[in-house]
């Protein structure tokens, strides 16, 4: 079934995959808002802020290549539906957890779900729709989905300050219920007749120890030291889980990520760009709201109303953007994107005390969120059109687990590399040199994006033969071409 992006039926398609990964998206960043509420209700230190946020994307980056590769082999819009449902209940369980340590057991429940519905959305997109479609599908998809990350702030502000910060968990209730009837009634199941038989439950574990030491080794380095025990163990397990990852994935018949796929140059690149896109976004959205609130006194619903411009510019531009990049081809606007934002973070690492939002922290907002237009839909487009139609699945977790990586990484290692020591995140004078050390880090890492976009992207695509069928199950199996492995 190959749907046209302006059919009814392609309607539907896009509505459900919206609304399944705006609720990963906005949990994303959601809950950096409400931070500060959270430390005060629950008492909490630094550290357990840093894993309210990273126990949710541990889960998430460790978990999301197993999410693909399952759709691939049981079903995209099974495992979607199946993410949708654990993701709600996981939600309820946030709501109502009464400490921080019970909170982070529910974030860590809600990554799982995150990582089985977040692939299957763009891999049933990229199955559903025609070839010619896709890109303006798929810029859709970026600029509603971008929109939901975007008004996460926003929302999570004006929970927290009309009801409480449960609130932002307990609306994913009935938001996941919505999507369950959409996704039901409307989306055509896919697979890959050539997926694995087997899960890589090896380079599963071997992937998810190597984020999670990395993750609790920086984590704990500030109020440990470096030289600590627990602190080198937790690194040491980092950098063994993850060579041991790659040793796997060499070793086995039949890999989570076939290694192979990264001789494609354009697929390489974009997940290069993606890896340090997504770690300064991870940064930004980290730290952006929790200084307006600290340090420029803003209310929790005003520093979420900080980022509506964002949201607004993604609205109205990434699916023409998505075309643009069709048109022209994705090398310039994935160059022009990084550098555009790491302009935006120059103007946004002067943001301090007294602010004041038309001056100081508008014309940033601006220019960082016609950068992220400019490189999202490309990038995305890049990443999943790169290889051929077969790995759908495979090149939407490779490209979502190196985004969930990045933005985890950099929550852990960012406010260490800024200088925040065993300082406090609710502390003015302690965030203040903090956050605009992070945002001079952050933009350094888009700029260097901008110059690999340039030096890896191709001006053009390779063509490659769509197989006979992706979407009707009943359909003969589709016999997929090897991995294109040059663009």
């Amino acid at each position: 079934m190959n749907l046209r992006y302006r059919s009814a039926a392609g309607r539907w398609v896009l509505l459900a995959t919206v609304l399944g990964s705006s609720l990963a998206f906005i949990d994303a960043t959601v809950v950096n808002i409400a931070l500060p509420a959270i430390g005060r209700e629950l008492d909490s230190d630094a550290a357990g802020l840093q894993w309210t946020v990273n126990g949710y994307a541990l889960s998430l980056a460790a978990l999301i290549l197993l999410g693909g590769s399952l759709g691939d082999r049981y079903g995209r819009k099974r495992i979607f539906l199946l993410g949708v449902g654990w993701f709600a209940a996981a939600s309820l369980l946030c709501g109502l957890a009464p400490n921080v340590e019970l909170l982070i057991a529910a974030r860590v429940l809600q990554g799982v779900g995150g990582a089985l519905l977040t692939p299957g959305a763009l891999a049933i997109l990229e199955a559903s729709f025609a070839r010619e479609d896709r890109s303006k599908a798929i810029g859709a998809w970026s600029g509603l989905g971008g929109i939901g990350g975007a008004l996460g702030p926003f929302l999570g502000g004006w929970l927290v300050e009309a009801g409480s910060w449960r609130l932002i968990f307990l609306i994913n209730v009935p938001i996941a219920a919505l999507v369950l009837w959409v996704a039901a009634r409307h989306v055509p199941e896919s697979r890959n007749p050539a997926a694995a038989r087997r899960i890589d439950l090896a380079g599963v574990l071997t992937g998810a120890l190597g984020l999670a030491g990395l993750t609790y080794g920086f984590t704990a380095w500030p109020m440990r030291g470096v030289a600590d025990p627990v602190v080198l163990g937790s690194l040491a397990v980092g950098v063994l889980g993850l060579v041991a990852f790659v040793l796997v994935e060499r070793s086995i018949a039949e890999p989570t990520v076939p290694l192979v796929i990264f001789r494609n140059r354009a697929f390489a690149g974009a997940n290069l760009v993606t890896l340090l896109a997504y770690a300064a976004n991870g940064g930004i959205f980290f730290l952006f709201v929790v200084n307006l609130q600290v340090v420029a006194g803003y209310s929790p619903l005003a520093a979420g109303l900080a980022m509506l411009p964002v949201t607004v510019l993604m609205l109205l531009l990434s699916a023409r953007s998505g075309a643009l990049a069709q048109r022209i081809g994705p090398r310039i606007p994935m160059t022009a994107g990084p550098v555009v934002c790491a302009a935006a973070l120059l103007l946004m690492s002067r943001i301090g005390p007294g602010a004041a939002y038309p001056t100081d922290v508008l014309p940033a907002v601006i220019l960082f969120g016609l950068g992220l237009t400019l490189l999202v839909a490309p990038l995305t487009a890049t990443a999943m059109g790169a290889l051929e139609d077969a790995y759908a699945g495979i090149a939407s977790g490779v490209n979502n687990a190196v985004a969930r990586a990045a933005g985890l990484l950099a929550v852990a290692i960012l406010p260490l590399a800024a200088g925040l020591g065993n300082g406090s995140l609710t502390e003015a004078t302690q965030l203040q040199p903090v956050y605009r050390n992070a945002m001079l880090i952050c933009g350094a890492l888009m700029a260097v994006g901008g110059v690999l976009a340039f030096l890896t992207i191709p001006n053009r695509l390779a063509e490659h033969v769509p197989p006979q069928s992706f979407c009707d199950p009943c359909a003969p199996p589709a016999q997929p071409r090897k991995v294109a492995l040059r663009a």
